[in-house]
């Protein structure tokens, strides 16, 4: 520090109502992703979808994420605007254009179409999604991050109880026909969608009015955000070089792997959705090479070379944390996209989407979809609690346990209305993965790259539900003879895996 350098102060204490309205956002954001969640697979199967179709046509979620929370990340790090602040801007124009995608997902008339409006969807969902993350690191002192990231939990919670309980409240409470012809969205689904549209971009807009941000220039004199400050600009060429040539040596190692596991499956004769992960293995590595030979050549101060840059300097403790975010990830897509087709075969005997048992069976799953939001929602903010008495990577162990068991119980159970006390460990886990991460990570970014680094941290979200895209499909259908269930037993003992990996997390607080 310089004696130039401003005198650094504390962050001011934010109240429980503003940190309630802070959050408020995430209420509609997840009436977006528990419509999605709930009811895409749906939406597959009645418009033709095979069980072994449905993991490759999900594949757009995870794609758009991965692409898109980094650079919306990396440009919130870099944008002020004098009204709506820093990360408000990209809460405002995704709400738009979610609360659009959500209200056309259900009218597609063929099955390539609702996959392409997936991965509109869901990148509209993303663009106001990601700064949300950074918000909390932006606003609260380290001492209420955990209490913000629970905040947001329960929001989560909320808002994915009602989303995902909507087809069935609509057909139960309103009488709104949840059966249609063959090869169209049933009302029950449409009206769901567009009463999401609407909650999604009032309760963003919310957070928009009643909240606000610090200036770029008091933000960096607070002390909770100079720790480990990367400061680019100081960097020698004979550094910038040096970084460049390593970029180059990693990338050609990742296009090379790549491209030998396309080869390998080529010859092995493989599903061609396991060429998808390989390719973008390939892919990075290309890009890498790219960004590393513009490093070298004194290209390096544009977005492009920062954001593949930086993606080897992450944190410790966010390495730690990636491969607990991997197989819990990999564990919720697994529930997400197979719970429909396993449950309406294994409890209601029934694959034919249009038949009312089906949808009957289609509706429970929503409903319980909405009982472990529920549960999340009621656990949030318990766990800081329960955090304070152990630790957060105990606290975080402990919820993965209950939740990787509970996915497990589902292949014994025969009464759908046990499939409830599931649920219970499955929301415990949801409650956490939404939280104690996040609460670990926030202390270990530096702040001028918060955004993007919980940008890239959706890197160990993306690819696990890409890997399970990839291969899950494939797994059913090789080993498990197209039978979704074993499905949900493979993500149980994923998510059990996650929770003793907590135990290597690195983390201070």
């Amino acid at each position: 520090m310089t004696s130039e350098t401003p005198a650094l102060k504390r962050k001011p204490t934010l109240t429980f109502w503003q940190i309630w309205n802070m959050s408020f956002g995430f209420l509609g954001i997840q009436f977006g992703f528990g419509l999605q969640n709930a009811n895409t697979s749906r939406i597959f199967e009645t418009l033709g979808a095979n069980v072994e179709q449905i993991p490759i046509l999900w594949i757009a979620a995870p794609l758009t994420g991965l692409i898109i929370q980094p650079i919306i990340g990396y440009f919130s790090d870099r944008t002020w605007h004098p009204r709506l602040g820093r990360r408000r801007p990209y809460f405002l124009v995704g709400a738009i254009l979610a609360s659009i995608a959500l209200c056309l997902m259900p009218n597609s008339p063929t099955l390539w179409v609702a996959a392409g409006m997936l991965w509109i969807m869901d990148a509209s969902i993303n663009i106001s999604m990601e700064p949300f993350r950074a918000f909390v690191g932006d606003n609260l002192p380290s001492a209420q991050r955990t209490m913000g990231f629970a905040m947001q939990s329960f929001f989560i919670g909320t808002g994915a109880v009602v989303a995902s309980a909507l087809p069935w409240m609509m057909t139960n409470w309103l009488g709104i026909s949840n059966v249609a012809p063959e090869g169209e969205i049933s009302d029950s689904v449409k009206w769901s969608f567009y009463l999401g549209g609407i909650v999604f971009f009032l309760t963003v807009l919310w957070t928009v009015i009643r909240s606000k941000e610090y200036p770029p220039e008091e933000l960096h004199q607070f002390e909770d955000n100079v720790a480990d400050e990367i400061e680019v600009e100081e960097l020698t060429r004979e550094e910038y070089e040096y970084g460049g040539k390593r970029l180059v040596q990693v990338g050609g190692i990742s296009a090379l792997l790549g491209a030998l596991i396309i080869f390998l499956l080529f010859r092995a004769g493989l599903n061609k959705e396991l060429y998808i992960l390989a390719f973008a293995i390939f892919v990075v590595g290309i890009l890498w090479v790219a960004a590393g030979s513009m490093k070298q050549s004194g290209q390096y101060r544009n977005g492009f070379v920062a954001i593949m840059s930086d993606l080897l300097q992450m944190p410790r403790t966010m390495q730690q944390l990636a491969l607990v975010q991997f197989f819990s990830w990999f564990a919720l897509f697994s529930m997400w996209i197979y719970t429909t087709a396993g449950v309406t075969k294994h409890l209601y005997g029934t694959t034919d989407p249009t038949s009312a048992l089906y949808n009957e069976g289609a509706d429970w799953v929503g409903f319980c979809f909405a009982v472990y939001n529920g549960v999340a929602a009621l656990v949030a903010f318990t766990l800081p609690v329960l955090a304070k008495y152990t630790s957060r990577r105990v606290t975080h162990l402990i919820c993965l346990i209950l939740g990787g068991l509970g996915l497990i119980s589902v292949y014994f159970i025969h009464d759908p209305m046990l499939l409830l006390v599931s649920m219970v460990g499955v929301g415990i886990a949801w409650a956490s993965i939404l939280s104690m991460p996040y609460a670990m990570l926030a202390g270990a970014l530096p702040s001028n790259k918060m955004g993007y680094y919980m940008g890239v941290f959706n890197f160990f979200i993306v690819i696990p539900q890409i890997v399970a895209a990839t291969i899950l499909g494939f797994i059913v259908g090789f080993f498990f003879k197209g039978e979704a269930i074993y499905a949900l037993v493979v993500g149980g003992v994923g998510m059990i895996l996650a929770g003793l990996l907590c135990l290597l997390v690195e983390d201070e607080g």
